[in-house]
């Protein structure tokens, strides 16, 4: 009875562990996604920038709405080493590539077809962000506003 306790103890921990968000201070492992032209797109291409990883969707009003925050953020600090790696959780291919026409976003837009990354990660909600330094560690995770632009701004 011990051992059986023991064995769904350590399995509960374990998936339990792999289900939950990235710690602060934590370097994000590797994952690769495909973008708006079915093209892989890995977040180890990012590492050397200041990234910004945005958990969204076509449907969500807030992530439409933060767009406009974005966009002025990508702007102001693209040149200087800043991305945005836009990760959406649509089930409609045609909806993701509408929004993104719509909102006229201009940084990397993959899709987390199946929520895999989603759950992985324990995303909740959306928008939900994540904020790396170049060295792909998580500094912050859910800024807005200008403790965002602050802080990227430092990261610089």
């Amino acid at each position: 009875m011990k051992k059986i306790f023991l064995l769904l103890f350590t399995s509960f921990f374990a998936i339990s562990t792999l289900m939950a968000q990235p710690k602060t201070g934590t370097v994000i492992p590797n994952f690769t996604l495909k973008n708006t032209n079915d093209k892989s797109v890995s977040l180890a291409s990012f590492t050397g920038k200041v990234v910004l990883i945005d958990f969204w969707a076509s449907w969500c009003g807030p992530c439409r709405a933060s767009n406009k925050e974005l966009k002025r953020l990508y702007a102001k600090f693209n040149q200087q080493g800043f991305e945005i790696f836009s990760i959406s959780i649509d089930q409609s291919r045609t909806d993701w590539l509408e929004a993104i026409k719509e909102d006229n976003t201009k940084w990397t837009h993959v899709i987390d077809n199946g929520g895999l990354l989603a759950n992985t990660w324990n995303v909740a909600y959306i928008p939900n962000t994540f904020l790396l330094n170049k060295e792909r560690k998580l500094i912050a995770v859910n800024l807005s506003g200008k403790a965002l632009e602050n802080k990227i701004k430092s990261l610089l």
